[in-house]
C-alpha cells in the first residue's frame, strides 16, 4: 500500500486534509516503552501551523489523541493507533479545484489516477496535512531510539537561495528558527516575508544528521539506508530530491578526493572525513549519518496562473484561494526528522533481531 511504510515496523498514514480526522497506525513497537506525552506534543507543535508569520493562517492543534496500543503510557505490544482531528477547514476554498488543477499540484494526476473520484478540499490525501501524523509516528520512534544514545537534528540549509552557515549540531534543536546562524536566519525570513507579499512563493533545502548510530545497519542493494531514508523522506509533500553525504558534489571529484581515509580513535574505527555521509555499500559505518532534502515552492500562490477547465478543456486563469504556507521548509524540519526517525528505528530493529539470531 502507498501510504504504508516499514519492514520491522510499520506505519500507515490514513485520511485526508478536511476529513474529520487524519491519523496513524504504527506496528511492531515492542511492548514497555515508555512515551513521554509532554516531549511529544512539544515535537508537534514545530510542525503544527497557525503558530508563526512565515505559516499558513489555518489554526490546528495537532493533539493526537490515542485509540490504541497504549496502557499507562506504556506501550503494551499490539498496534498504536492515534487520530489528530480538522478542527479549522475552509472546504468551499477549494471548490474551483475540481475541475481546475493548480500548476505544479496533485489535482490533475489525482483527477486523472481517481477518475474524479478524489478529496480535492485542501488536496485531500495528497496535503502536506498527512505529515501530522507522521510526526506523531516519529516522534514515538526519536525518543526510543535517544535512550539508545541516537540523536536526530535538522535545520534549514537554504531559503530561496539564502544559506545557513556553519557546521550542523545538535544546538540547532534549541533553536526556534533551526538555522545555526542567526544572521542567515533573518533573511531567510526576509526573503519568506518578500515572496508572499509579492503572491509567491519559496522553497528551500533540510539538512538533517543521526548522531550516535552504530556501524552494521542497513543492508546492500534495495534495502540501504539510502533506499529506505529516501522512501520515506520522497512522501513528504514537495519533496523533489535527496542527496547522502556530498552528494551530487561527489561527481566532481575524484576518488582521493572523494574517499574517507579510516583512522582509529578511542578504540573505535573511523574516518578522517564524511563524505559518504555515514554509509557504505548501503550500511551505516559508524559516523554520523548526513543527508539533505530539496524542497519545492508552495505550489498553492495568490499569482495567477494559466491552467484549464477538466471538463470544458478550455484555458482559464486561476488564483488560488485558501490559506497556505509561503515556504513550507521551516515546518517541514520536524517532519525531516519524524520521517528518518522511523526509517532508523525500523533499520535498528532488523539489526536488533539479527544479532540476537
Amino acid at each position: 500500500m502507498s501510504s504504508t511504510y516499514g519492514e520491522n515496523i510499520r506505519v500507515t498514514i490514513f485520511g485526508q486534509s478536511h476529513s474529520p480526522a487524519i491519523g496513524m497506525t504504527l506496528e511492531g513497537i515492542p511492548a514497555g516503552e515508555k512515551i513521554d506525552f509532554a516531549e511529544l506534543a512539544a515535537f508537534a507543535a514545530r510542525r503544527a501551523p497557525g503558530g508563526q508569520a512565515y505559516a499558513t493562517a489555518r489554526k490546528e492543534a495537532d493533539q493526537p489523541e490515542f485509540i490504541s496500543g497504549l496502557r499507562d503510557d506504556v506501550t503494551c505490544g499490539t498496534p498504536i493507533t492515534a487520530i489528530i482531528r480538522n478542527t479549522d477547514t475552509r472546504s468551499r476554498d477549494y471548490e474551483e479545484l475540481r475541475v481546475v488543477p493548480r500548476p505544479g499540484h496533485a489535482d490533475y494526476t489525482a483527477s486523472v489516477k481517481y477518475n474524479g473520484c478524489q478529496d480535492y478540499a485542501g488536496g485531500g490525501h495528497f496535503s502536506g496535512r498527512l505529515t501530522a501524523p507522521m510526526v506523531i509516528a516519529g516522534g514515538i520512534c526519536r525518543q526510543i531510539l535517544e535512550r539508545e544514545g541516537i540523536q536526530i537534528a535538522a535545520r534549514i540549509a537554504s531559503i530561496g537561495g539564502i544559506r545557513d552557515k556553519g557546521e550542523l549540531t545538535e544546538e540547532v534543536l534549541k533553536k526556534s528558527f533551526p538555522v545555526m546562524s542567526d544572521i542567515q536566519g533573518e533573511k531567510m525570513l526576509n526573503r519568506i516575508a518578500e515572496a508572499k507579499a509579492d503572491g509567491d512563493s519559496v522553497g528551500g533545502i533540510i539538512e538533517c544528521t543521526v548522531f550516535g548510530l552504530p556501524a552494521g545497519l542497513g543492508d546492500p542493494m534495495f534495502d540501504g539506508m539510502e533506499n529506505r531514508i529516501a522512501q520515506i523522506v520522497f512522501g513528504i509533500p514537495a519533496v523533489k530530491g535527496v542527496e547522502f553525504g556530498v552528494g551530487f558534489a561527489a561527481a566532481e571529484m575524484t576518488g582521493s578526493e572523494n574517499n574517507d581515509a579510516f583512522l582509529m580513535r578511542d578504540g573505535r574505527v573511523e574516518t578522517k572525513t564524511n563524505h559518504c555521509g555515514g554509509i557504505l555499500g548501503g550500511i551505516t559505518n559508524g559516523m554520523p549519518l548526513t543527508f539533505r532534502a530539496a524542497f519545492k515552492p508552495t505550489p498553492s500562490i495568490a499569482k495567477e496562473q494559466d491552467s484549464i477547465n477538466l471538463e470544458t478543456k478550455e484555458a482559464v486563469k486561476l488564483v488560488v484561494k485558501g490559506r497556505h504556507d509561503p515556504c513550507i521548509v521551516p515546518r517541514a524540519v520536524p517532519v525531516v526528522e519524524a520521517a528518518v526517525a522511523i526509517a532508523v528505528y525500523d533499520a535498528w530493529l532488523g539489526r536488533r533481531k539479527e544479532t540476537k539470531r
